[in-house]
């Protein structure tokens, strides 16, 4: 048979590890390719080319993101290609299989929860004595009746093969995404999460994910990101797979980990913080939420002491960036609870905060109980919250309206001096900031065009000069700051109102050339001539300067410097005190 492992991925840096694991367990008996869309090709083209492969099967790989689109693919295909037997797997089919079969008129088999061992007897029979009556693992229609025969086992994960030694793969290690797993399985139940549904956890062979991550970064993997669900659930195991890393990894490779945070001892981040190289690792951390009540309802235990306590020694240490999750809409937590939430975790200055909204996922406890709380949800995937009874519509726009200001303007890092000059002076919380910003940006119908660079500057000043009159001026030097630290080249046209003088200009650049140290003992020891000052810098007024680490109100200047080989620009200050104090020439 010829055969098609297939899924619709979120993007293009992304890769599917299912359908390759689905490959490498069945290749030695089955002629196999894989086939790797997004959710953003056309569903023509994908069908296309998959009609191109001429396959007897395909399997499709399911979740959330992808599933509408590939159930349009699916019904294309079958009109096409009758023959073709389609099968369907992965999280978003796993449960409700009733539901899916009876709506699934163009799949011919569904594959339920762990689908290697399934997938491969699934092709056992429809090569053969074609009798699906003991297969465990599928659901499927016939006569119009239902048969669902559940899973009876779990595979001994230290006996899969390896999904990383492709040919086909090879090319595309440095461009893309790499997937990899040690474990399968979550310790903790938390009643939103699939994970959830799964007792126990198991470990693949930690000597073959050895060689698999040798082979990856020999090949030129970039970026490796491992999909355990707690990775750090045994201290022993990921220590011992962080020494690995650290004393083989190729400089430039990333590994991401999703991390629980209350439960990482601090001499294993002291261990980190001492050894690991810059930039190595970046941790994703769940908080969702930091009111107790409400972690109790969604049965997850977390200890907010212990997570700070993680967080904060490891962005002391200043070698892993950390990613840390919230979820808006869970049970009983309304508009002002999640603000607490928001700002707990702002607190923290993680490199990013995600902001995301609780998903009644199919065969979740939460979704089982859903009625209790008066949640209301998409019909479809991604069944995304709507409201509940403490949670209105209204309440969930404005938070919508934070999070889309909060990854432009946060997570971006495009503003960082100028959001954390903001949260400071200039508002009561950074929630209310943020929230406030993302009513503005949605009355000024900003969403639905597109932005540059300096469109970003020029609507946060005018929400500034809106909102807070009084006080806006004070902003626009770390925005000025934040700008020229973003560029590479020297802009031709700053977003901000040229109100310099020329006149005023020439004479801060005249005794530059002559008195370089007024800027620095570095300004000076760069030893620009008159020409390269020129060409090269750029000097801008200002009523705020940054000295040890903090924002002080004093007139002076900004020269930003840009490197010719365009590595970037180097900012300096110059006080308007220093001008005066420099002598008159007779």
């Amino acid at each position: 048979m010829n055969i098609t492992v297939c899924t619709l991925n979120a993007k293009y840096i992304h890769t599917n590890l299912a359908i390759r694991y689905l490959k490498s367990y069945c290749e030695d008996a089955y002629n196999i390719h894989i086939a790797e869309y997004t959710i953003k090709d056309p569903a023509m083209n994908i069908v296309t080319d998959l009609y191109s492969k001429k396959p007897d099967v395909i399997g499709f790989s399911c979740y959330i993101w992808n599933i509408e689109e590939t159930i349009r693919v699916a019904g294309m295909i079958k009109k096409v290609l009758p023959d073709c037997t389609i099968i369907f797997g992965g999280p978003e089919v796993t449960y409700d299989v009733p539901y899916w079969l009876d709506r699934l008129t163009d799949v011919d088999f569904l594959v339920i929860g762990e689908g290697e061992e399934t997938f491969r007897t699934l092709l056992d029979a429809l090569s053969g004595s074609r009798d699906f009556s003991k297969i465990a693992g599928i659901g499927y229609k016939k006569d119009g009746k239902h048969h669902i025969h559940p899973q009876t086992n779990k595979i001994d994960l230290r006996k899969l093969p390896s999904p990383f030694q492709f040919e086909e793969d090879l090319p595309f290690l440095s461009k893309r995404v790499t997937y990899i797993e040690t474990s399968r399985g979550c310790p903790f139940r938390c009643q939103f999460c699939l994970s959830s549904i799964e007792t126990g956890v198991r470990y693949f062979d930690r000597e073959k994910v050895k060689d698999d991550i040798r082979f990856l970064m020999k090949n030129g993997a970039k970026t490796i990101k491992f999909v355990d669900r707690t990775f750090n659930i045994s201290r022993s195991y990921a220590m011992e797979m962080f020494q690995f890393l650290i004393d083989e990894h190729v400089p430039g490779t990333v590994f991401q980990f999703e991390i629980t945070g209350d439960i990482m001892r601090p001499e294993v981040i002291n261990f980190l913080n001492e050894h690991a190289p810059a930039g190595l690792f970046r941790f994703e951390i769940g908080v969702q939420s930091t009111n107790d009540d409400v972690n109790e309802l969604v049965m997850r235990k977390q200890n907010w002491e212990k997570l700070v306590r993680t967080v904060t020694m490891v962005k002391d240490g200043g070698k892993i960036d950390q990613h840390l999750d919230l979820i808006a809409g869970l049970p009983e937590e309304n508009y002002d609870s999640f603000r607490n939430t928001f700002n707990d975790v702002f607190a923290l200055r993680p490199e990013e905060m995600q902001l995301g909204f609780l998903k009644l996922l199919r065969g979740t406890g939460l979704r089982l109980s859903a009625d209790q709380y008066g949640y209301e949800y998409m019909d479809q995937s991604p069944y995304e919250m709507l409201s509940n009874r403490v949670l209105p519509f209204d309440d969930v726009i404005r938070i919508k309206q934070t999070e889309d200001v909060l990854e432009k303007y946060w997570n971006d890092h495009r503003t960082d001096e100028t959001i954390e000059f903001i949260v400071q002076h200039l508002v009561e919380t950074p929630f209310d900031f943020f929230q406030n910003f993302g009513a503005y940006w949605e009355r000024q119908g900003w969403g639905r065009i597109g932005h540059q660079l300096e469109d970003l500057f020029h609507r946060l000043s005018s929400f500034l000069q809106a909102a807070y009159p009084q006080k806006a001026s004070l902003v626009e030097s770390t925005m000025k700051y934040d700008y020229l630290n973003n560029q590479r080249y020297k802009p031709r046209k700053p977003w901000w109102n040229d109100r310099f003088d020329k006149a005023a200009r020439s004479t801060v650049y005249r005794s530059l050339i002559e008195h370089p140290s007024i800027a620095g003992t570095e300004f000076a020891a760069l030893h620009l001539h008159e020409k390269d000052l020129y060409k090269h810098t750029m000097i801008e007024p200002i009523n705020m300067m940054k000295q040890d680490g903090q924002w002080i109100k004093k007139d002076g200047y900004m020269i930003a410097w840009f490197d010719p080989s365009g590595s970037g620009s180097r900012l300096f200050f110059l006080k308007e005190e220093e001008l005066h104090l420099l002598p008159k020439k007779a």
